[in-house]
């Protein structure tokens, strides 16, 4: 099992910035704490999408932090990505992986509990449990998850749990007592008139939280 040591995930397009400038807002994130970075265009072609990518990726590699791609295979091998993200709707794991052997970092959303230990979930390195709660960023899913839902999630798989979905401040801790290894957001951040402070204050608390445990 790949070690998976990013708990402060961030997931980004530029309609999740209300705005603010997407290249702006990464940077701030980054410098704020942002530990791997998910960039996620659903209406970009593939060639607008790659252009934006290459500039994601100098960012990330100034501040060394790893480039994940939403459900575009072509873009993530094109711009030498740290690796792809799919749902259950997008490219299918088992194929990314034939197409893709030295991709770094799968990601797969587990939507369902059915999806903990299917095929795609056995090819990929970490699993998105999402959403943990409602959110209209994630509209492509089935219900909601839940505290008590992670912790059953948590005690079915061995595979490192990102959570994912309507996540703010208030519920870190409760998030992270469950046992998964990241905390990802989207809109706590982007959304944010400050996202480098935004991405501080949630980092600082899964920093307090890992120092008391």
């Amino acid at each position: 099992m790949k070690t998976f040591d990013f708990p402060l995930y961030f997931v980004v397009g530029e309609e999740n910035c209300i705005g603010k400038n997407l290249l702006w807002t990464i940077e701030e994130a980054i410098i704020g704490g942002v530990d791997l970075l998910q960039l996620r265009e659903k209406h970009l072609n593939d060639k607008d999408f790659l252009l934006l990518a290459k500039k994601v990726k100098a960012i990330c590699q100034k501040h060394d932090i790893p480039l994940i791609i939403n459900d575009n295979l072509w873009v993530a091998q094109e711009v030498e990505s740290d690796g792809i993200h799919v749902g259950n709707s997008d490219a299918n794991p088992l194929k990314i992986r034939e197409a893709w052997p030295s991709c770094k970092i799968l990601g797969y959303s587990a939507d369902l509990m059915e999806h903990l230990n299917n095929s795609f979930a056995s090819v990929s390195d970490y699993l998105g449990i999402s959403p943990v709660f409602k959110t209209p960023t994630k509209e492509d899913t089935l219900g909601e998850w839940g505290i008590e839902g992670l912790i059953e999630a948590r005690s079915l798989t061995d595979k490192p749990l990102v959570a994912i979905g309507g996540i703010h401040e208030k519920e870190i801790v409760p998030i992270l007592d469950t046992g998964v290894e990241s905390i990802c957001v989207v809109s706590e951040i982007a959304a944010h008139p400050d996202p480098r402070k935004a991405a501080a204050n949630i980092k600082k608390q899964i920093n307090d939280y890992y120092e008391k445990v």
